[in-house]
Parts: C-alpha cells; structure tokens; sequence
C-alpha cells in the first residue's frame, strides 16, 4: 500500500531538491539565487546542501551568501554540523567553518578553536582561526591567545601579517608585554612585526606600512640610533622650517 504523502510536505521536499540541485549548477548566478533562496525560506532539511557546497564553493560571492543562508538556520541545528568541518581535510571546508562561527557568534564555541588552527599550514585558514579566535576569546583567557598568536609573528606576506596584528590588537592591552618581548627576537623579521602591531596598537590611525617601514628601521639602526635619527631629522625640518620664514 502507497503511502499518502501531504501536498505541502511533498511540495517542500520538491522546492528543496530544486534548491540543492542549483546550489551545484555550472552558472554563477543559479548558484546565487539558488543560495539567496535558500535562507530566504531557511530550512533545516537544507543544511547538508549548504555546508557541503561551503567546503568546494569557488565565488566568493556564493560563499558570502551561503554563509548567510547558514545563520538564517536555527544554531542549534547548525553548530554540530559546523563543528565537524573544523576537522575537514578541506582547506576550504575548515576556513569557511570558522568563518561561520565568527558569524554565529556564539561564545561557547571558543573552546573549539585549537592551537592546530591557529597555526595550520593553510595561511588562509590560520587568518580566519586568528580573527574568530579574537572575536570569541574569553576575557581571562585572553593573555592565553596572546602568548599564542605571537608565535606566528613573521608570517606570510603582507596580508597574512596584517590580519595576525589587527587580531593581536584587538585583545587590548594585554598584548603590550608581549609584544616588547617579541621586539627584542633574534629574527628580525619577528622583531620588525611585533614592533609594527605595537605602532598600530598605539595609534590605529597609523598605516601598516608605515607602521612596518618604521619598525624595520628601528630594529636595523637599534632603539637608540633610530630614535637619535629621527630627533635628527626633526631637527632638520624645524630649521628649513623657520628659515624660510625668514
């Protein structure tokens, strides 16, 4: 004997599948609207679709959206699912995971941001683990990320640098002691960072580049020279200064 299935229910599953089906289609924009439709009429029976195309999802635009559809579905619902992708051997898959969680911005998912993550390999995942792990840290466990995230000073290339220090600064103060000890690193590399994260925690108007050109020079010429060059170049201008308003 068939079983009779209600009309909406059957239209619910079919209004699903279309959805799923597009979420993977060849054109950009069917991948769009498809993500758009999805948390526009969020569903749960929906999540696998969503979280699998997260992981191999190559627009930016498509990824943007699908995390959307994602918070529009009930935490709850969503947060084991995610919890799984952190492990994922999908580079992907693991940075779009925490991307999620800064998203959510339940608090109680700080526990789930390993020391692996703020040091994978992958330079993208390691950004998105700094950033998340900064918006969710505790406040006493704050000092702990410190001393942590300050191992990754040195790198990358410039953007990889400028996201470790924006999430260095945003743990505040108590970053200041770390990073006068890790200004004074055999590498200058390391040095020259955490000088730069110090400049812009001081003052955030400060351009990093500006930032890093001066904590480069300083770690070259040494605290004492740099600082006696600078009063020299002070100097300098205030005497051109005042001569041509003679």
């Amino acid at each position: 004997m068939l079983e009779v299935v209600p009309i909406n229910t059957a239209s619910t599953t079919s209004r699903n599948t279309r959805v799923a089906n597009a979420l993977s289609a060849r054109g950009t924009s069917v991948r769009l609207q498809a993500a758009l439709a999805a948390g526009s009429d969020p569903d749960p029976a929906l999540l696998e679709a969503l979280v699998e195309r997260c992981a191999v999802e190559p627009d930016f635009f498509v990824r943007d959206m699908l995390s959307w559809a994602l918070t529009r579905l009930p935490p709850e619902v969503t947060l084991p699912r995610i919890r799984q992708e952190l492990d994922s051997e999908r580079v992907q898959a693991r940075g779009q995971a925490l991307h999620l969680l800064s998203k959510i911005g339940d608090r109680s998912t700080w526990a789930w941001i390993t020391r692996d993550m703020l040091r994978d390999s992958s330079d993208q995942v390691a950004r998105t683990a700094w950033r998340v792990a900064a918006v969710l840290v505790p406040e006493e466990e704050r000092k702990s990320l410190a001393d942590e995230l300050v191992l990754q000073l040195g790198r990358g290339d410039r953007g990889v640098r400028l996201s470790l220090s924006r999430a260095l600064v945003d743990l505040g103060e108590v970053i200041e002691p770390v990073l006068e000890k890790a200004a004074e690193h055999p590498d200058p590399e390391v040095a020259a960072h955490a000088r730069a994260t110090e400049l812009l925690r001081r003052d955030p108007e400060t351009g990093f580049d500006a930032a890093v050109e001066e904590a480069e020079r300083v770690v070259a010429l040494g605290p004492e020279r740099a600082a006696a060059a600078a009063a020299a170049v002070a100097s300098a201008d205030t005497e051109t200064t005042e001569a041509a308003d003679c």
